[in-house]
């Protein structure tokens, strides 16, 4: 008998914890701004793959890439509201809400892709995520990125004067649009997807871009100038809903903490792959190629650098950390 009451005991226990396991499955919605075929956009895809194998198919995920949500102020609102679970966001858009976070678009803070995704995975910038939940309600999971930012054009730009007028699509945050404005050029928020017809149609003059997207979109198509300047680099983070956070188990949140930094760890790794060979294609299209340094944007550098000294304090630790990687 006592046998008997403690199998049955054991079996109610291994049915308990399935119910509790199935009432905790979840089909989680992810949310981007890139075009299917674009790293972070197949990445997400692996993540959603790898969360469903790893919760023993308890868990899956919807990834909704190129905008399908809104722009990424209007995901931001939808992961406070706890109507979207996760993202891959632009910094950019964080940076908007948290401005120690524009520190981060210093120019020439880093050197290239490598240096970007080195301080990109130091305990610094690490820092930053923590002030996600009190500040936007968001957890970050860490950082993925593009290639170094470029200015491709429809007319040469051979100097700092050549960018005076220059109506310039730029993605909309503060930072940047302040680095161009100090450049002389009129700075125009645009979605990545509106920026091949803008350019075609003449509403933009130039756009601040990575190599990744100007072949992946063939925006050279409409753009024949190209300033090679590596002059930001462009962070991405991968965030979870601070709502929907707080309902998932302690098992739950390392198992997802886990499997995204590896494919935002995978972003990185691409990115610094990549790079090199895509600026190799890039040069051998036919598009006329001017360089830049820190010396061509000296003026728009000390500018910037006036304003966003006191808006982002942590600008000086990202700096001290970004020496430190080049030794």
């Amino acid at each position: 008998m006592r046998l008997l009451k403690t199998l049955t005991l054991a079996t109610a226990a291994a049915s308990l914890a399935l119910v509790s396991l199935h009432a905790q499955a979840r089909d989680f919605r992810l949310g981007l701004i890139t075009p299917p075929q674009h790293l972070w956009s197949t990445e997400a895809e692996a993540f959603a793959e790898s969360l469903h194998e790893r919760s023993g198919g308890e868990h899956s995920v919807s990834v909704f890439p190129g905008q399908q949500l809104g722009n990424e102020a209007q995901m931001v609102q939808q992961l406070q509201t706890g109507a979207l679970d996760m993202a891959f966001l632009t910094i950019a858009e964080i940076s908007n809400r948290i401005p120690d976070f524009g520190a981060l678009y210093a120019p020439y803070l880093v050197d290239g892709v490598d240096h970007a995704a080195a301080l990109l995975r130091s305990d610094t910038a690490a820092e930053l995520l923590e002030l996600m939940p009190a500040e936007v309600g968001l957890v970050g999971l860490g950082y993925g990125m593009v290639g170094m930012r470029q200015v491709l054009s429809r007319s040469p730009i051979e100097s700092l004067d050549d960018f005076r007028g220059k109506r310039l699509r730029i993605t909309p945050f503060e930072p940047i649009r302040d680095f161009y404005t100090a450049t002389g050029a009129a700075p125009a928020p645009m979605p990545l997807l509106e920026v091949y017809d803008a350019l075609a149609n003449g509403q933009v003059d130039a756009i601040d871009m990575d190599f990744d997207s100007i072949l992946i979109l063939k925006f050279h198509e409409q753009a024949n100038h190209l300033l090679i300047s590596n002059h930001m680099m462009f962070p991405m983070v991968g965030v979870v809903s601070g709502r929907v956070w707080r309902e998932l188990s302690s098992e739950d949140r390392e198992l997802i903490e886990t499997t995204m930094a590896e494919h935002l760890e995978n972003v990185l790794s691409g990115f610094q792959a990549m790079d090199a060979a895509q600026e190799a294609e890039i040069r051998e299209l036919d598009i006329r190629i001017t360089e830049a340094d820190a010396d061509f944007f000296r003026e728009a550098i000390v500018e910037w650098e006036a304003t966003w000294g006191e808006k982002a304090p942590r600008l000086e630790a990202l700096r001290e950390e970004a020496e430190r990687l080049r030794q």
